[in-house]
């Protein structure tokens, strides 16, 4: 797939989850609890974690949000949250993967099935489109005052698959099984990366400007539930797509 598609859905995910102010703080507290269920309370011995916390942080999370949503995630509290995943198609054929985090299944299942359905798709089994999607860390920084070749020298240490120069940052990837080495050597290296964990896609859709917008009505919907964390698409976002949301 093109660097410029890669870029640009990250970017554009990116943005809309921005632009909602109210709900980033949601999910930026639920990333910190998944993290913890997934590798521990412990930040020095969890790389996720220890990234969760720092986006957070980041965006002005309380610190009492952080350490409730690490209580959460370990079950200190009592809660049981579970990651779940949901796969399917928007309008004209575009893939659509959807990660959350809830305290009720049957709920969360009910609201995406009902987005699908009411705004043109159609949510498929497990499976029917995850294998469309490759899963990556990826950190971006400011590219000012680092040498490209010298950076990827270095970086190759820690995993680095692909780095690329956009809109003043480097975008560094590497697959899912080394984000934790790469996050400690941008550490190391004390560079001040911001990171996630994506489902890029392997192939993309081209679609007009309107048929893009019933596409990512659907996505938008979607984004809005709470129990949703993060959702992913092969939709190519072209300039004149990208242009015509701003």
């Amino acid at each position: 797939m093109a660097g410029h598609s890669k870029w640009a859905n990250i970017k554009h995910r990116k943005g809309a989850q921005d632009k909602k102010r109210s709900k980033l703080f949601t999910k930026l507290i639920k990333e910190v609890a998944v993290a913890t269920k997934e590798g521990g309370p412990d930040p020095d011995s969890n790389p996720r974690l220890r990234m969760a916390i720092k986006n957070a942080r980041k965006s002005s999370v309380p610190k009492d949000k952080i350490e409730a949503a690490i209580n959460k995630g370990s079950g200190a509290d009592g809660s049981n949250y579970e990651e779940v995943n949901f796969e399917g198609y928007a309008p004209h054929g575009v893939a659509v993967y959807v990660e959350g985090l809830t305290d009720n299944n049957n709920r969360t299942v009910a609201n995406v099935r009902a987005a699908f359905s009411k705004y043109g798709g159609s949510m498929g089994k497990s499976g029917s489109v995850g294998f469309m999607f490759e899963r990556k860390g990826i950190f971006i920084f400011p590219s000012e005052g680092h040498d490209e070749d010298e950076l990827t020298l270095e970086l190759l240490d820690g995993g680095l698959e692909d780095i690329e120069q956009n809109d003043g940052n480097y975008v560094a990837t590497c697959a899912f099984e080394d984000y934790g080495t790469l996050n400690a050597k941008l550490e190391e290296m004390k560079i001040d990366a911001e990171s996630s964990l994506e489902r890029i896609p392997t192939t993309t859709v081209d679609l007009g400007v309107e048929q893009a917008k019933s596409v990512l009505k659907l996505i938008d919907i979607i984004e809005d539930d709470d129990d949703v964390q993060n959702v992913f698409h092969n939709l190519e976002m072209t300039d004149e797509i990208i242009a015509s949301l701003e």
